[in-house]
C-alpha cells in the first residue's frame, strides 16, 4: 500500500510549481496539518494565506486574488468547503469563472468515526451542479498528481476531491494514462461494465479481477472526471457491455450513478444499478469499516454485480 496520501501529492506538485511561478496562491482554513499543506507554508510563506476557521472567507478571498492574476489554490475538509461555503462556491468561482482550484480533503466518510457531520456525500452533487465547475476525483496518488499539473496549466474553475489516508496505487510508476476529462479503462471485459471514481476505482478493479476467475468480464472504468463526464465512454460501455454498475462514495443522489443513468436512459438504454451511500447519515467507524458496512469494498461489488447479471 502506498505511504503517500493524495493531499500529500498536491501539496508536492504545488511546492515544486510555486518555486517558478509566484502567482500560485494557496490557502486555507486552519487546515494546514490535516490538509498536509505545512510544507507550502514553509517553502512559500509569501504565498500562503491562513485564513482560520472561516471557509466562506477562504473562498471569497481566493476568488478576489484570482480576479488579480494569481491561481488560487483553497483546501479545506470537503464537508464544509462544499457546504457551508456554497454559495461562494457558486457565486465567487463559478458564476464569476474565477481561477480558484477548490480542493477538498477527507471527503466523503474520511472522517468515519465523527459522523454525518463531517461526511462529505453531497459534494459531487451539489457542485456539479454549479455552471462552470468541474468536478474530480482523483483515485490515487499517481492519478492525483498527473490531474493537478494539468489542472496548472488553465484558468478554470474546478473542484478536487481527495480522501484522508493513503490508498493502494491503481497505476504504475511511468506508467499512467492520463487524458484530461477522460475515462481510464483499468480493466477489459464483456459481460458488464463496472464505472468507479475517487477511491472506489481500486476495490472495483479487485472485484473485477476476482469475478474474471468465476468467469465474468467485467469492464472497468476509472471515471476520475466526474464533470465533465466523459458521456462517450459510458455510451460505448452500454452498447458493448451487458449491465453497469456504478460505484461511489457519495449519496445515491445526484452523483456519478445518477449521471451515467441518465446517460445511459439518454443514448442507449441498458440496466444501471448504482452502489453508494443509501439515504441515511452514515454508520459511524473507520473507512473501510463503513466501507465493508454499505458494500462499497471488493466482495461487496463482487455481490452487486453476481446479482445485477443475476449470477
Amino acid at each position: 500500500m502506498s505511504k503517500i496520501a493524495n493531499k500529500q501529492v498536491i501539496c508536492d506538485v504545488l511546492v515544486e510549481e510555486a518555486n517558478r511561478d509566484k502567482d500560485i496562491v494557496v490557502l486555507c482554513s486552519d487546515s494546514r496539518g490535516s490538509a498536509s499543506l505545512t510544507n507550502f507554508a514553509d517553502a512559500h510563506p509569501d504565498q500562503f494565506i491562513e485564513t482560520g476557521i472561516a471557509e466562506q472567507n477562504l473562498v471569497s478571498i481566493a476568488a478576489g486574488l484570482a480576479a488579480c492574476g494569481k491561481k488560487a489554490y483553497a483546501a479545506s475538509p470537503a464537508c464544509f468547503l462544499s457546504t457551508r461555503s456554497f454559495e461562494q462556491c457558486k457565486v465567487d468561482v463559478a458564476y464569476s469563472n474565477t481561477n480558484v482550484k477548490l480542493i477538498g480533503i477527507s471527503g466523503g466518510i474520511s472522517y468515519g468515526s465523527l459522523g454525518m457531520t463531517h461526511h462529505s456525500a453531497q459534494d459531487i452533487a451539489a457542485l456539479s451542479a454549479v455552471p462552470n465547475m468541474r468536478v474530480y476525483l482523483p483515485c490515487d496518488r499517481l492519478q492525483t498528481e498527473a490531474l493537478m499539473k494539468e489542472l496548472l496549466k488553465d484558468n478554470k474553475p474546478a473542484y478536487i476531491r481527495v480522501g484522508r489516508n493513503a490508498v493502494d496505487d491503481v497505476y504504475e510508476e511511468g506508467n499512467v494514462p492520463f487524458v484530461m476529462d477522460k475515462a481510464t479503462h483499468i480493466h477489459e471485459g464483456e459481460d458488464m461494465t463496472i464505472i468507479a471514481t475517487g477511491e472506489m476505482v481500486r476495490p472495483a478493479l479487485d472485484a473485477a479481477k476476482a469475478l474474471e476467475e468465476e468467469g465474468i468480464g467485467c469492464r472497468v472504468l476509472d471515471m476520475y472526471c466526474v464533470k465533465p463526464i466523459d458521456e462517450e465512454a459510458v455510451i460505448e460501455a452500454a452498447r458493448e457491455t451487458g449491465a453497469i454498475l456504478t460505484v461511489e462514495e457519495h449519496s445515491i443522489y445526484g452523483g456519478l450513478g445518477s449521471m451515467v443513468s441518465q446517460i445511459v436512459a439518454r443514448n442507449c438504454p441498458k440496466k444501471v444499478i448504482n452502489l453508494a451511500l443509501p439515504d441515511e447519515p452514515a454508520v459511524a467507524g473507520k473507512s473501510a469499516e463503513v466501507f465493508g458496512y454499505y458494500g462499497l469494498d471488493k466482495a461487496g461489488i463482487v455481490k452487486a454485480a453476481r446479482e445485477l447479471l443475476g449470477r
